[in-house]
């Protein structure tokens, strides 16, 4: 009973983020293709896990200095795999669907696949605070998911999504706007766990804010962008 609480608690913030940003879809999607969306985000998750455990184990053996170690990790060990485990699940199997018929579409879709990856996440947070169950531990704890860690992914795989979108009616440039969209994404995400994790005084809250705030307005802006796309360019 008390860890299906932690389950409950865990999918809440990404839930609320997936009302929220599905209001963007000129076109909704069917509920079977966000919920199938969704679950690859989940998939995701397991994959980014089981990389970043193995390169982890392979960085400590090499005789770096300890922030060395701490960056590689961080960027590479976690913000690169989990950034490109999201766009590559969503590129090679969302995008194939019928349903995806429109730019907009591969932005949410990548929006959506890092809610997923975020519940999965938020889950196993939540599961390390253990018996027994306190409810205002674990209701501060699901806040801060939700104003932070599941909101990062959200808007990270969003500015993935929207250079994928983009490059699929600029295909002249279709590998360097996918490439431009995973380094910001995977820059910034490494930016912000970087500053919580390694950094002290206000910097530790400053930076992440305004990351958040940066962020939050490029994908706000992004999907109306696509919206005006939508209407003259549509997936064949």
């Amino acid at each position: 009973m008390i860890y299906s609480l932690y389950f409950i608690f865990g999918v809440l913030p990404s839930v609320i983020w997936l009302l929220f940003f599905l209001r963007e879809d000129v076109h909704p999607e069917s509920n079977r293709m966000v919920l199938k969306v969704f679950s690859y985000g989940i998939i995701a998750a397991f994959l980014a896990l089981l990389f970043e455990f193995c390169f982890i184990e392979i960085s400590v053996k090499f005789n770096f200095y300890s922030i060395v170690i701490s960056i590689l990790n961080i960027f590479i060990g976690i913000s690169l795999v989990e950034e490109f485990s999201k766009y590559i699940l969503v590129k090679k199997i969302a995008i194939s669907d019928p349903e995806f018929d429109e730019p907009l579409d591969a932005m949410l879709y990548m929006v959506i696949v890092g809610l997923g990856f975020a519940a999965l996440e938020n889950i196993f947070v939540l599961l390390g605070l253990g018996l027994p169950f306190v409810i205002s531990e674990t209701l501060t704890l699901t806040l801060f998911r939700f104003l932070g860690a599941t909101f990062l992914h959200a808007l990270c795989s969003g500015t993935i999504g929207f250079f994928l979108a983009l490059s699929f009616y600029k295909t002249k440039w279709k590998l360097r706007l996918v490439i431009l969209g995973l380094t910001i994404a995977i820059f910034l995400h490494g930016l912000f766990n970087f500053s919580i994790m390694e950094l002290k005084g206000n910097l530790k809250i400053i930076i992440p804010a305004i990351i958040l705030l940066g962020l939050g307005m490029f994908v706000s802006l992004a999907f109306q962008k696509l919206k005006t796309i939508s209407s003259i360019c549509r997936i064949k």
